[in-house]
């Protein structure tokens, strides 16, 4: 393969990640969105940065207090990274302050202060206050016996500054409040008499409120409500530890105590008192973010939750029992008959459950095997799978344990599924097992015969209806018999032999992906029409790109459909001119991933549990499929690849120097949405 040309510059993925929340915060802008729909867009931010913060900005922040590089990050890389934050929370604020409260206030949904409230609302408070929220709260004053207190991460806390002395007549000017996380954040309170307003009082405001009775005989004179976000990723070193899971579950109970990296306080805290928690937390200036709000702009999720108002909500989608099926008709005779495709959540993920329950219940299925990474918080396919057993099954669980912040509930299913017998194994040693499979082992006339369920997505129930994705039903011998052999090698560990019919990561996927770009881009050379389109959530694999921009300079055209980090600039002249790179940000989470290639007559399409990013592709287990029948090719290619790169209205497009601009500036009126067009079309078909 030839080297690129020289003036080939990746963009930097931490930029790039904080792109794409801009682009998610545009949608709390959008006057056409339902405005609780906008405050939710607001929350999806705030969780995305306190993850941004929780897992990439360790590195960084140890480089500038080393002032000297640490790995690929610098000093300056989080001096610009800070700067580019705390831009990015001065919007969300000004979104949150200036534009939605006075327009929920207009639709009568108020969030009173404690100066906003009537003698009626003061009463109340007061009296919730003392009920239900005192008897939980313990000041610690500080003192050489009561040092600072651990604070947990993204906790609400106050800190406190007081005049006179305590019980002992000591000069202890500050004290810390923990909030327990069992109180509401947001409190339903009476309305005006006669009034049909929603009123809302917050936890931070209600106790502010009545700081004061927490220290009697003390003079509250400053005060802040203060939240640090401290590094959360877990790191478990596989190969010294006897039981992952038992390590596991020591790590996750020092999660919440990792250093800390950003601490949050209100827009008026003092000088004394910030500097003071800086010092405790060891943070340097740039860390310290004043929000002229609550600090934890996510716990608006309870607000939107208990605001009784449709109007102010996306209009429902019910997704349709998939097309290609037929209620009713046993799976097994359905994908005899050929492979079956399910466009989530255009078309129910109730399809996928409702054949696993076949399989649980019918008497001639004797094996089912899954992968376990994400299942929801309700997991009904865990108690499908341990019916499975109480019935006689063999079933076996891939249960991956580091899945990020679903540790604990995977151990868990662990247990569950342990407890009544089901074989549990957590995959390889160092590698995450990211591939969704499904496998069920059926007899059948004195011969076994397997039928498998591939997922671009997870099986979670509940993000089955706010994320796009691909469900694969297939009966292929060849492609079932390859997922045999990936189960086979996560249980046993032995040697993979090549497959027949599937792609699997860290062996194969990596070196074919990038030989079927650099085929694209010799065809292109040799005359033939040579086309690559990729959809996926994130490309910040280094010779992936690389090899996308050779292929690009060879003639091939390509087009990438990334929802979120891209390293590779698009259109740059002399190196990716034929590199056109478009995001999709709509109503629903593209997840998705769609691989496309054509060389001439001849063309391969890829749907695949896989993001080109390194981890995915060497630190992962992850599985590509080919889509062989024709019919199903090209419906994937018209839903999956054609309409969005026809959409004008949630579309962004990737500039040379990174930035993004939005496809809709160069049209007049409102523009196409690929995702409002599939919700329309199935939509109407679930009516029928």
């Amino acid at each position: 393969m030839n080297p690129p040309t020289p003036s080939l510059t990746f963009l930097d993925r931490d930029h790039s990640i904080l792109a794409f929340n801009e682009r998610v915060l545009d949608w709390a802008r959008r006057e056409q969105v339902p405005l609780l729909e906008r405050l939710r867009y607001l929350c999806i931010v705030s969780s995305n940065l306190d993850e941004f913060f929780e897992v990439r900005m360790a590195p960084h922040l140890a480089a500038f207090n080393a002032n000297e590089p640490r790995g690929p990050q610098t000093a300056d890389d989080y001096v610009r990274l800070s700067a580019q934050l705390h831009e990015l929370v001065a919007q969300q604020y000004a979104i949150y302050n200036d534009e939605l409260l006075p327009l929920l206030q207009k639709q009568g949904v108020e969030l009173v202060s404690h100066g906003e409230r009537d003698a009626a609302q003061r009463r109340w408070v007061k009296a919730f206050f003392e009920r239900e929220v005192q008897p939980l709260l313990m000041p610690v004053g500080l003192d050489p016996a009561h040092p600072f207190p651990q604070v947990a991460n993204k906790s609400l806390n106050f800190i406190v500054r007081l005049k006179g002395r305590d019980a002992f007549g000591r000069e202890n000017e500050v004290a810390i409040v923990k909030v327990p996380r069992v109180l509401p954040r947001y409190v339903r309170v009476p309305g005006p008499k006669g009034s049909k307003k929603t009123v809302f009082v917050s936890i931070s405001s209600l106790i502010r409120s009545h700081l004061a009775d927490l220290f009697p005989g003390r003079q509250v004179t400053e005060f802040s409500q203060f939240r640090v976000t401290r590094h959360s990723d877990l790191a478990v070193d596989e190969e010294e530890v006897k039981n992952l899971r038992t390590a596991l579950r020591v790590g996750l109970q020092h999660r919440h105590y990792g250093e800390a990296l950003r601490l949050e306080v209100s827009a008026g805290c003092s000088e004394f008192l910030s500097s003071f928690l800086l010092e405790q937390f060891a943070l340097p200036p740039q860390a310290l973010f004043r929000v002229p709000g609550p600090v934890n702009l996510v716990r608006l999720n309870q607000l939107i939750d208990q605001v009784d108002q449709p109007a102010l909500r996306f209009e429902q989608h019910t997704p349709g029992w998939p097309v290609q099926l037929v209620p009713g008709q046993s799976f097994f005779e359905r994908m005899q008959q050929g492979d079956v495709l399910i466009h989530q959540p255009y078309e129910s993920f109730d399809a996928v459950l409702a054949f696993l329950r076949e399989a649980v219940n019918d008497p001639d299925v004797l094996a089912i095997k899954q992968t376990i990474y994400r299942t929801g918080s309700k997991a009904e396919m865990i108690e499908l799978l341990r019916e499975a057993v109480r019935r006689g099954k063999e079933v076996t669980a891939v249960v991956e344990l580091k899945a990020r912040f679903d540790e604990e509930a995977n151990i868990n299913y662990a247990e569950r599924l342990e407890s009544v017998g089901a074989q549990v194994v957590y995959g390889v040693v160092g590698l995450k097992t990211h591939a969704k499979m499904l496998l069920v082992t059926r007899r059948e006339g004195g011969v076994l015969r397997r039928y498998g369920h591939l997922s671009t997505g997870n099986y979670n129930p509940g993000t089955a209806r706010l994320y796009t994705d691909l469900s694969y039903l297939t009966a292929d011998k060849s492609l079932t018999a390859d997922m045999e052999q990936v189960f086979l090698h996560l249980a046993s560990q032995s040697r993979l032999p090549r497959l027949k019919s599937a792609l699997i990561a860290p062996f194969h996927l990596h070196k074919a992906m990038l030989e079927r770009v650099e085929r694209a881009g010799l065809a292109a050379q040799s005359g033939q029409d040579a086309r690559i389109i990729l959809k996926m959530n994130a490309l910040t694999d280094e010779p992936m790109a690389r090899a996308l921009a050779i292929a690009s300079q060879r003639g091939a055209s390509i087009d990438l459909i990334v929802r979120g980090a891209c390293i590779l600039p698009a259109q740059v002249p002399g190196v990716t001119d034929r590199v056109r790179v478009r995001s999709v940000i709509g109503r629903l989470l593209e997840h998705s991933r769609v691989f496309y290639f054509r060389c001439g007559d001849e063309e391969e399409l890829w749907l695949s549990s896989a993001d080109w990013m390194n981890r995915n592709m060497l630190r992962r287990v992850e599985l590509a499929w080919p889509v062989t029948d024709p019919a199903l090719r090209q419906r994937v290619k018209d839903e999956c690849l054609s309409a969005y790169l026809h959409d004008t209205r949630d579309a962004w497009l990737l500039q040379p120097d990174g930035d993004y601009r939005r496809a809709s500036d160069a049209i007049e009126g409102p523009g196409l949405s690929a995702q409002a067009a599939l919700m329309a079309r199935y939509g109407h078909r679930s009516q029928e």
